[in-house]
């Protein structure tokens, strides 16, 4: 047993050599950090890191409210799955989720509609969705626009009567007196020549260039929401004379002139369209009247309608066959997103 234990067992004389390389190394090592050009070399780099790490955090923390300002500004959203979408946005075992889910798969499969944009939901968003199908698709003017200048439609709307559409309101500015005339034509201008230039373009991926710049334009993309606003109640002004001297008139007007807050065109701007763009958006009734106004036929999946009869619904239902067709997706008839079916 004594033999097998000196066996195993490492010398001595063997291990004492060992022993002192080690402690050589060591000692070398601490040396050389004693050094002054290594003890300056750590110093300078703990310093740099010390001061740029505290530097880099509050400049991020500094930048993060305008990075979240920046995301809120953005009008159009990029390409997105839709089945994915649906899947994300409504989680959980909820009845209303698995219906909502079951639409976006029924759109998808059914449908053939793979991909849609997120609009961004404020009190603009149905005339957003709207312009932006009109411009990125390239549909023309309405012949109406076209055979006609715009800019002169304000003064014609007040020598028909209508001396109330100085009360006209732009979003949130409540009130702007004589000047309404001079920004109504600035508008009008505006919402021409570039619904014009944009059409103009015939290459798609050029096309949905230039409308995603002009939608990252905030300023100019409201002024473009308000001309539309304005030709709706030019239109609705028509309608009700029209109505009043028992000419033809769409469909619709008979449940929109039979509201009582919209019983005429001055109670239509007081009561519904001023707020629009402020504090409210416009109402599905008005959806008939936006694509009666600029010649469209706006389909629409409602997908909390889903498994009835109104989960597809067309503003306005009575539309002309030379119409050209727009897509939106709403889950609620108040935010609006838009399926692309287009490359």
């Amino acid at each position: 047993m004594g033999t097998s234990l000196t066996n195993s067992t490492v010398p001595e004389e063997k291990i004492h050599p060992l022993r002192q390389t080690v402690s050589w190394i060591i000692g070398c090592t601490w040396k050389k950090l004693q050094s002054p050009v290594i003890v300056g070399i750590v110093a300078i780099l703990l310093s740099s890191w010390f001061i740029r790490t505290p530097y880099t955090w509050v400049r991020y923390l500094l930048k993060w409210p305008f990075r979240i300002r920046n995301k809120k500004k953005i009008a159009i959203g990029p390409l997105t799955d839709l089945f994915q979408y649906g899947n994300i946005e409504w989680k959980g075992d909820t009845k209303q989720a698995e219906t909502m889910r079951r639409a976006y798969e029924d759109i998808y499969l059914a449908h053939n509609i793979k991909r849609m944009r997120k609009i961004r939901g404020d009190n603009y968003c149905a005339l957003r969705a709207v312009l932006f199908q009109i411009l990125s698709q390239g549909i023309p003017l309405p012949s109406w626009m076209r055979d006609q200048d715009v800019t002169k439609i304000p003064e014609k709307v007040f020598t028909q009567g209508c001396n109330w559409v100085q009360l006209f309101c732009f979003g949130p500015e409540k009130y702007t007196g004589n000047n309404v005339f001079g920004k109504l034509r600035k508008y009008l201008e505006l919402f021409k020549v570039q619904w014009i230039n944009i059409h103009g373009i015939k290459d798609q991926e050029k096309r949905t260039e230039m409308c995603m710049k002009l939608f990252s334009d905030q300023e100019n993309e409201y002024k473009m929401y308000e001309a539309m606003k304005f030709l709706m109640l030019h239109v609705v002004v028509e309608l009700h004379e029209d109505l009043k001297n028992g000419e033809d008139v769409p469909g619709f007007c008979g449940f929109f002139f039979a509201r009582d807050s919209s019983s005429d065109p001055l109670s239509f701007m007081m009561n519904h369209l001023n707020y629009v763009g402020d504090t409210g958006g416009l109402e599905q009734i008005e959806m008939f009247l936006l694509g009666f106004t600029f010649h469209l036929k706006i389909r629409t999946f409602r997908l909390y309608k889903y498994g009835t009869e109104e989960f597809l619904s067309c503003y306005p239902e009575d539309c002309h066959r030379e119409w050209h067709e727009v897509l939106l997706l709403t889950e609620d008839d108040r935010h609006y997103n838009v399926p692309i079916t287009w490359s």
